[in-house]
């Protein structure tokens, strides 16, 4: 009998949202396009509109197939009946979204600066507590920096714990709880296809539901430095100047305590043509780029990509902004015990907005940039080791022609010595900047660098 009422509350629901997108079709007919502008964005929101009915056609695939276990095996542990609450408790929420024929205007908060909302995705961790914690205590205005926490995974612990925290964070839920199709040969990855199908739903929120025109993005196992917010504010200023620019990140990649300049280096920043994630803000008209191809696995990886790219840069820091205490994942602690833990989270404060950032344009940027490292000492790798045959004081380059010499040189030092599509982590141009032992050094192609090469992957 109990299981028969929840059916029936799952057939309720499901009535009830065909009868609101009759009444809201009926009531609200698209009006005749008046330019082909208009065109292309009411065929984007019928896309828009079938991807959310997908997800609820999937979602009430999903419950039956639960009400039908629930029913042939009633003594179903109750975390298992909860989870199952928790995702009837979204039946519905998606609804058809208002047509939007133009990108938004930049939202502003009462103090006129513009809003950036905090999206943090979440799943099965309870440890989202950390990250909220962090977030809230820094956090110097709750409207310019509204966070919203789009949990995948449907579990009740998690929800619980974020739900506490009432209207300090919207919370937001993955509805599509079915399993995602996987290629026979890469079953043991199921993971990464549903985080890259949450990122895809999340962002899709962020941008067509909340109407924000960026958005920065953090991920549950984070926490974050003191200035964070300033950090990313001021930057915001970069991606709307500078079209070389599509995104900002809080991480260095190299940013052991070690490999940083913990004595002046808060405030420097670089420009980066490695993708690093891990705390990084994007704007609406990049996520209309990418949306329409977003892929089904891997995503972090597929935008490091030459086709997404497109030879732009991100602006990562010196010293991170972010710091992971996530070791347990889908990527099951890779690169966590060498690198990951001992990456240095910035205590020394900057008021990035008292700043004059205009340097990390590219046409000023490049030009200075390129004309100071090739002017330096040449050094090799054993050399800046073993600090002997150095200048006596100053920077230095190390010059690298292979694969193998750039690999070698790294691990010698203690820098990670992977590329994706080519492209040496933190790299620009081919250079990356790291600081040994009270000096910085520069590890850098030939002068006549002619680009990155995909088979050094």
């Amino acid at each position: 009998m109990k299981y028969k009422r929840l059916g029936l509350i799952v057939a309720f629901c499901f009535a009830s949202w065909l009868l609101f997108s009759l009444v809201v079709f009926n009531e609200n007919p698209p009006r005749k396009a008046e330019s082909q502008e208009k065109k292309g964005s009411l065929l984007k929101y019928i896309e828009e509109l079938e991807s959310d009915i997908s997800h609820q056609r999937n979602l009430h695939k999903v419950l039956v197939e639960n009400l039908d276990r629930l029913r042939k095996n009633p003594k179903s542990p109750p975390e298992k009946v909860e989870d199952l609450k928790n995702v009837l408790a979204n039946l519905g929420k998606l609804k058809p979204q208002n047509v939007v024929l133009k990108t938004p205007a930049e939202k502003l908060s009462q103090t006129g600066k513009p809003v950036l909302p905090i999206l943090v995705f979440s799943c099965n961790r309870p440890d989202v507590r950390r990250n909220l914690d962090g977030l809230l205590k820094y956090r110097p205005d709750p409207e310019q920096f509204p966070i919203i926490v789009s949990q995948d995974c449907a579990h009740s612990t998690t929800a619980e714990i974020i739900r506490s925290y009432g209207s300090q964070v919207t919370h937001i839920q993955h509805p599509d709880q079915s399993e995602p199709d996987v290629p026979p040969g890469e079953l043991k990855f199921k993971g990464y296809f549903k985080i890259s199908r949450h990122y895809r739903w999340a962002l899709h929120q962020i941008f067509r539901r909340f109407n924000h025109t960026a958005v920065i993005i953090v991920e549950d196992d984070l926490d974050i430095a003191p200035d964070f917010y300033s950090y990313f504010s001021t930057t915001y200023d970069l991606l709307l100047k500078d079209p070389t620019i599509w995104c900002i990140s809080a991480w260095n990649d190299n940013g052991k305590a070690s490999l940083v300049d913990m004595s002046q280096g808060s405030d420097i920043l670089y420009r980066s043509d490695f993708f690093p994630g891990l705390g990084w803000m994007i704007t609406k008209d990049l996520w209309d780029e990418l949306e329409p191809k977003w892929p089904k696995s891997y995503w972090d990886d597929w935008m490091r990509r030459p086709e997404q790219r497109k030879e732009r840069a991100c602006i990562r820091p010196e010293i991170s902004r972010t710091r992971t205490f996530g070791k347990i994942g889908v990527s099951n602690g890779l690169f966590f015990d060498k690198h990951l833990k001992y990456i240095k989270l910035n205590e020394n404060p900057i008021d990035f907005s008292s700043r004059n950032l205009s340097y990390l344009i590219q046409s000023q940027y490049d030009k200075q940039f390129v004309q100071m490292v090739y002017s330096l000492p040449v050094v090799t790798a054993t050399d800046v080791r073993t600090n002997f045959n150095l200048p006596d004081s100053g920077a230095v380059r190390i010059t690298y022609h292979t694969k193998d010499a750039y690999k070698s040189a790294v691990k010698l030092l203690g820098l990670m010595d992977d590329f994706k599509s080519g492209v040496p982590r933190t790299g620009y141009r081919g250079i990356v900047s790291f600081f040994y032992k009270g000096r910085r050094v520069y590890l850098a192609p030939n002068a006549n660098w002619k680009g990155y090469d995909l088979t050094w992957s």
